[in-house]
């Protein structure tokens, strides 16, 4: 297959690129190497400079082509309300742009990288009241170090659980909302052009090519930095938040594995795409603290009110329908970031 793949020059798309080329289609990459993210050009082939929201751009680097994996996007929570209309430009009318321009040229096969944060918080369940949705954290609460979202209902303390992708959606950053509204375009664009369009929801995904030092970081590689700088990683409420971490050839697996997959219907699927191992925001500092034999992590009791408490979801649906399963847990994915930097 002859495959565009946008925003190919990232961290992700790098492993991504790689991944698809070993299976031996043939890519072509468009990529705005925004200089927040990309200090200098990369040498990669078939790279064309294009900004996802220039629609003249886009449809040249469509022509020919099969099928559209759709990394390009600004991640990160949101530095500040400031970057609001930036998150909503670069990912919603940049997606836009995009499935607008495929529909002219008659692409009908796109997988688009969207992410866990689309749900919010993760599931619960009550002793008394069964499966239930809290609501944001108060700042009061979390003032006062009491970090846990208590049952809607009755205030008592809630089991957390895993997220199947049939989950109500409940965005609680603008990064999360512009991810969500990229879905429900990709869905109206299956519907209305008889395409085949897969949404994959990436968990916290880390290895080799993360980026360094830069507000859109994520949390294992913020952690990194800090231990390179010979500081102890400083870890945001108590550090018992709950997470996936996944590894970056993993996730390349995954969307090649939805790439290849083929239906003779107009569908839209979402699909979770994480290790299957439930682990802490704690658990990784310790792990990095270990592998790079600095200092022990340092749990601060900080909040972010962009932050959700815990968040893991099933990937079954995807290990069951696209016969993808991981290779690495934490680890052997942290083993395999020290041996290859």
């Amino acid at each position: 297959m002859k495959i565009l793949l946008t925003g190919g020059a990232g961290f992700i798309g790098r492993h991504v690129h790689a991944q698809l080329l070993a299976d031996g289609h043939e890519v072509r990459i468009l990529d705005s190497l925004r200089p927040d993210v990309h200090q200098s050009r990369p040498s990669i082939d078939g790279l064309i400079v294009g900004d996802i929201r220039d629609a003249a751009a886009v449809s040249a680097a469509l022509h020919g082509v099969d099928a559209v994996v759709h990394l390009a996007a600004k991640v990160g929570l949101g530095v500040d309300l400031n970057d609001m209309d930036d998150y909503v430009s670069t990912n919603s009318l940049g997606t836009a742009v995009l499935l607008r321009a495929m529909g002219q040229h008659q692409v009908r096969r796109l997988v688009y990288a969207s992410s866990m944060v689309v749900y919010g918080e993760g599931h619960y369940e009550c002793d008394r009241h069964g499966t239930v949705a809290p609501g944001p954290r108060r700042i009061e609460d979390l003032e006062s170090g009491l970090f846990e979202p208590p049952c809607p209902v009755c205030s008592e303390p809630l089991r957390p659980g895993l997220v199947s992708e049939d989950a109500p959606t409940d965005p609680r950053n603008t990064y999360a909302a512009t991810k969500l509204n990229g879905e429900h375009l990709a869905a109206t664009w299956s519907r209305e052009t008889g395409s085949q369009a897969t949404a994959l929801r990436f968990h916290n995904v880390y290895g080799l090519g993360m980026p360094r030092n830069t507000p859109y970081a994520g949390v294992a590689a913020i952690f990194r930095s800090m231990l390179e700088r010979g500081e102890a990683p400083r870890v945001f409420e108590d550090g018992a938040q709950r997470r996936d971490f996944i590894h970056v050839t993993d996730i390349a697996t995954a969307v090649a594995a939805a790439t290849a997959a083929s239906s003779d219907s107009s569908d839209f699927t979402a699909y979770n795409v994480g290790s299957g191992t439930v682990r802490t925001i704690g658990d990784l500092a310790a792990e990095l603290a270990r592998a790079y034999g600095g200092p022990a992590p340092v749990v601060t009791g900080a909040y972010r009110l962009g932050d959700v408490r815990h968040i893991t979801a099933s990937s079954e649906r995807l290990r069951n329908n696209l016969h993808w399963k991981p290779d690495y847990d934490l680890r052997t994915g942290l083993a395999d970031l020290l041996r290859h930097q």
